[in-house]
């Protein structure tokens, strides 16, 4: 992996999210989940990941994303699609690439490059920091700099929260070589360990 993503070659406006994004973001939102899946763990993992994503989860989704964006409209953070971007392809080497790691295809049409997504400050007492839910590059704008954009977006965004801690954190699969080298690259360091269970 290639430890810079200078932006050279992007073509595209970081912004915050707006309504009218809707249907781009959640085109993004489902190339991340069924990245997540696929790209970490086996074909159980992958299923689960692919049958949430109903018409009730987006719905209910996208009312959370107004939510926290009617909360601080910072918390989502998108990049306009720009130009002939597109046109790289091939490997990832930024943040929001490497977050979702070997993401399939975004599945429709979609004016937007990628998202980031802080959670609001109200929610910050969830982990005493601020909390990075979610951050997702399509394939095609991989390499070009919108991932650092993103992540800068993001840090931005949490610096502007009264936070508990001074700290940024976010949950990432072990298994996700690419995803951990990247943030390390950002300077995140292992902060203890999330356990799951069924309910």
């Amino acid at each position: 992996m290639d430890d810079t993503d200078d932006g050279s070659d992007a073509d595209s406006t970081i912004r915050p999210y707006e309504s009218s994004d809707a249907d781009a973001l959640w085109a993004l939102k489902r190339g991340f989940e069924t990245g997540l899946g696929a790209g970490t763990g086996g074909e159980e993992k992958a299923a689960t990941y692919e049958a949430k994503l109903t018409d009730e989860y987006r719905r209910r989704w996208l009312e959370w994303v107004d939510r926290c964006v009617d909360e601080q409209a910072a918390t989502v953070t998108v990049a306009e699609a720009g130009g002939d971007t597109a046109a790289t392809g091939g490997a990832a080497d930024g943040a929001a690439d490497d977050a979702a790691a070997d993401e399939g295809p975004v599945g429709e049409a979609s004016a937007l490059a990628g998202y980031v997504f802080v959670l609001p400050e109200s929610l910050s007492f969830v982990w005493d920091a601020a909390v990075l839910n979610e951050v997702y590059v399509r394939p095609e704008y991989r390499s070009t700099g919108v991932a650092d954009d993103l992540m800068e977006a993001a840090l931005s965004t949490a610096r502007e929260q009264d936070l508990p801690l001074d700290r940024m954190v976010l949950d990432v699969d072990r298994e996700n070589e690419r995803a951990q080298a990247f943030y390390e690259r950002y300077g995140f360091e292992h902060w203890g360990e999330m356990v799951a269970r069924d309910l």
